[in-house]
């Protein structure tokens, strides 16, 4: 079983969520970003996912398009980013993901990017336009390299596709909660509840999605397993940013209060997810690090 599996596992056993942080590497600069994941992870984070940034992030809006833009700016790269994931692995034990789009990885070579992340402490590879019938390359390379290879859906992905990616897998299925690139959005579909329903049915794999910041405040969700979410904290990024030990003061901070609130049961998310992807590309009163107790297991 994979770190990342085994993590899950045993969320799912002691029937709770998971809750990954998304950071984009090197927004502001490596540093930062090194620190903003200690704090997170001292705070109670599940696993981190780190993004390799991208000149032409068409996935994503302009949140992410512009935290990728500042780490570029400040000189990140696809080999520091590796760097900055040994130095993360050397002292914490979380499962640390690499989120990107395939040209880096492509132009750093499949075999030789995975051979690389396992040996720098990677668990796990997600490549954001990598369609599954193109991605025979890089699933070979992360199966040798023993990481996780996980695979996005979409609300319009029909079942028999649900299962024909299911199957080439593991790790956990990210589910993209909204049609159109990433970003903050007011509120989730009403459907998506019953789309998370249907992925479920076809795959025992965990199941993370993106849920709007209104929405962990809301009422329980029931019997979810854990969520995943990104862009509004990389979205006050935008604003002058403080200095990096009060970032990083305030962030925790604001953990400690969220994780407060999720002990009282009062985030929301969507029933049978597995993983939430927190916006935890840092600043002040970065989000709650841990997941609420469900109400019932599955």
């Amino acid at each position: 079983m994979s770190q990342i599996a085994s993590v899950f596992a045993g969320l799912r056993a002691r029937g709770e969520a998971a809750l990954v942080p998304y950071f984009t590497a090197g927004d502001p600069d490596l540093p930062t970003s090194e620190a903003l994941v200690r704090a997170a992870v001292a705070e109670g984070a599940d696993a981190i996912e780190l993004g390799v940034p991208f000149s032409d992030p068409m996935a994503d809006g302009p949140v992410l398009q512009r935290s990728a833009g500042r780490a570029l700016a400040a000189g990140t790269t696809l080999p520091r980013v590796l760097e900055l994931v040994g130095r993360l692995r050397a002292t914490i034990s979380q499962p640390l993901i690499l989120f990107g789009y395939y040209n880096p990885f492509f132009r750093y070579g499949v075999a030789e990017l995975a051979r690389d992340a396992a040996s720098a402490g990677a668990d796990g590879l997600l490549c954001v336009d990598l369609p599954p019938e193109e991605a025979h390359d890089l699933r070979t390379a992360a199966r040798t390299a023993n990481l996780d290879l996980i695979a996005l859906l979409a609300p319009t992905t029909p079942p028999a596709r649900i299962r024909t990616i299911a199957r080439t897998a593991s790790g956990f299925l990210y589910f993209v909660s909204v049609l159109g690139t990433t970003g903050a959005r007011a509120d989730l579909p009403s459907a998506l509840p019953e789309w998370v329903r249907r992925v479920r049915q076809v795959t025992s794999l965990p199941v993370g999605v993106g849920l709007p910041a209104r929405w962990r405040t809301a009422a329980p969700m029931g019997h979810r397993r854990g969520w995943r979410v990104f862009s509004e904290a990389s979205g006050r990024r935008c604003a002058p940013l403080p200095p990096p030990a009060r970032d990083r003061r305030s962030a925790a901070d604001g953990q400690r209060v969220e994780r407060r609130r999720t002990r009282r049961g009062a985030l929301s998310g969507v029933p049978g997810a597995d993983g939430l992807q927190a916006p935890g590309a840092a600043v002040p009163r970065l989000p709650a690090l841990r997941a609420p107790r469900a109400s019932r297991r599955r």
